[in-house]
């Protein structure tokens, strides 16, 4: 969502890099990652090309290769991916059916003696209230916490907010995203040294930008100064687009919490989410598939994709570590359904995808 006055910034920031022909790792990056650090109150940020890359470069900075990193197994495949491609391995832990998180008990289950990181996924902008615990475990353990955020832009928790909670945050600006550059990422930290590293892993592993000195195995992860541009206009409306969603989640807390069976994923204690998504679990036995080609077929609405309709240890690049089963991912993945949520969205599109939902519930779940 760009209205007519963000367009006109994007075009002008577009018109001054064609003039200067500065084309990457300019002012624009700069001026977003200085941005994007103040509303989230870090330190340091480093805008790289996505937020895969945001997670590759962390854990490489850790220093993942051949030990295990814990990673919830309802997330999406990149949080995952990402510890493959560092050199890891996942190990696939179950989630709070609550939070859609994980949880204390489930991370010291899927613990290891060579455990190298934990991943904390912070799930449609939802904070888990349990992320002080998380911490509390890895810090026992000297292992650091790191923020799957890609979900998460200006969601917070009690004060502090999404990316300020482990060692790193790994956030993404995919267009689907609250806050969009057409394609992204941005790694928030309040290590000096680890923004040092992740400037070096995004340009090739170069030692500065204007030599061929190469000193880490890293890749071509940079923003370009478009994408920079596009990120710091649309950041401007953050704190906006949030508001909207979160009325639009207000008014379908009400409304679901009165359908027998449906349970939305509510916003716990303490925690203000973004609202990127608005989970709810179906009534256990409603066909998915019927549930959301009924409210499409005969409301006109359209459930947005599931966070996430398979867990982790399902999807069949996954199966060499399956390991044992995980009853909760597997149930909320298998009953979850996402309701609309658009940082424009009024009263009236409201209005129709609570009717369309009461009715489809009432006939299917009855």
């Amino acid at each position: 969502m760009f209205d007519e006055s963000d367009r006109t910034a994007v075009a002008d920031a577009v018109t001054e890099m064609l003039t200067t022909g500065a084309l990457t790792l300019g002012p624009w990056t700069e001026r977003f990652e200085q941005a994007f650090a103040a509303e989230h109150g870090a330190s340091h940020a480093v805008a790289v090309a996505s937020g895969t890359a945001a997670l590759e470069i962390v854990l490489r900075t850790v220093g993942v290769r051949d030990r295990d990193v814990v990673v919830p197994a309802v997330t999406f495949y990149a949080t995952a991916g990402a510890v493959l491609h560092a050199g890891g391995r996942p190990v696939l832990a179950d989630v709070d059916p609550e939070t859609l998180a994980l949880s204390p008990q489930t991370l010291e289950a899927a613990l290891t003696p060579d455990t190298a990181a934990v991943v904390l996924v912070h799930i449609g902008g939802l904070i888990t209230p349990d992320v002080d615990g998380l911490r509390a475990v890895c810090d026992r353990r000297g292992i650091p916490l790191v923020e799957d955020a890609a979900h998460a832009h200006g969601s917070g928790y009690q004060g502090r907010t999404a990316g300020s909670f482990g060692l790193a945050g790994a956030f993404s600006f995919y267009p689907t995203k609250v806050t969009t550059s057409g394609e992204g990422g941005m790694i928030l930290t309040e290590s000096a040294e680890l923004r040092d590293e992740a400037r070096i892993y995004r340009d090739q592993g170069k030692g500065s930008f204007t030599t061929n000195h190469h000193v880490r195995f890293g890749a071509s992860w940079r923003m370009s100064e478009l994408n920079a541009a596009v990120g710091t206009v649309h950041l401007r409306r953050l704190k906006e687009f949030v508001e909207t969603r979160r009325r639009v989640a207000q008014r379908y807390d009400a409304a679901l919490v009165g359908l027998d069976g449906m349970r939305p994923v509510l916003e716990p204690a303490g925690c203000r989410s973004n609202y990127y998504k608005y989970v709810a679990l179906l009534p256990p036995g409603v066909d998915r598939a019927a549930f959301k080609r009924a409210v499409a077929e005969e409301f006109g609405v359209r459930l947005s994709g599931e966070v996430y309709d398979l867990p982790l240890h399902h999807q069949p690049v996954f199966g060499p570590y399956r390991g044992a089963p995980l009853p909760v991912a597997e149930d909320v993945c298998a009953r979850q359904v996402c309701l609309p949520v658009h940082s424009d969205m009024t009263e009236d599109e409201t209005d129709q995808v609570i009717s369309a939902v009461s009715a489809v519930h009432g006939r299917l779940a009855g």
